[in-house]
């Protein structure tokens, strides 16, 4: 058994925040100790409570860390959203900054916590339905930002939703949580150069105002 961390004071097992705690305790524990080792009796030792409390919660580990991962990635969507959605911002702008969002993002938060690879690795491996929507997610800014690229004129692309998966296909080498801490100095073409490729293509086709 591992040592728990540091419990907190007893508290009402039925209040409505109690759900919150489990995960905050859990996301602690993967941070500090690694997913695979950490077990539900470690969470709730730390928060006092029986194993089976948990269970009224979460009825199982697996459903623990689909959450936690759900709220990890819930922060990165929302930033992408509000890249994707600030006014007053050229499409190529915005869609330059959201892939360089998910690289630093994923550079920062899986290099800076190199346990919580074992639980990325883990719901990647386990094709958790949290994962897969997340995909579909970004995908879906991607397309946001295109569409309305060419709707302003600055893409030229016929279909905004093929557009993006290639451009999400194109990016996960940069973006890939694994991926990026397993291989950090293999980013050929870096980053840069792949996205100035990208925004060539989009714009392949383009009519240039006033030319002939």
């Amino acid at each position: 058994m591992i040592p728990a961390l540091s419990a907190s004071p007893p508290v009402e097992q039925t209040s409505p925040d109690t759900r919150c705690r489990i995960l905050a305790t859990a996301e602690r524990f993967f941070r500090e100790i690694g997913y695979q080792k950490t077990t539900v009796a470690d969470i709730a030792k730390t928060l006092r409570m029986s194993p089976a409390n948990v269970y009224r919660f979460f009825d199982s580990k697996k459903a623990i860390n689909e959450a936690v991962v759900a709220r990890l990635i819930g922060e990165v969507e929302a930033r992408i959203a509000a890249i994707a959605d600030r006014p007053n911002l050229a499409a190529e702008v915005r869609l330059r900054e959201v892939i360089v969002f998910l690289h630093r993002d994923a550079v920062g938060r899986f290099t800076g916590h190199p346990r919580m690879h074992e639980m990325v690795e883990a719901a990647m491996s386990e094709s958790w339905d949290v994962c897969r929507h997340h995909v579909d997610r970004i995908t879906a800014v991607l397309e946001r930002v295109i569409a309305d690229g060419v709707m302003r004129g600055e893409f030229a692309v016929e279909d905004p939703a093929v557009a993006a998966r290639c451009v999400h296909t194109a990016i996960v080498r940069f973006c890939h949580p694994v991926l990026v801490v397993q291989c950090p100095e293999d980013f050929v073409p870096a980053l840069d150069a792949m996205i100035a490729f990208l925004m060539g293509g989009l714009k392949a086709g383009r009519t240039t105002p006033g030319a002939s």
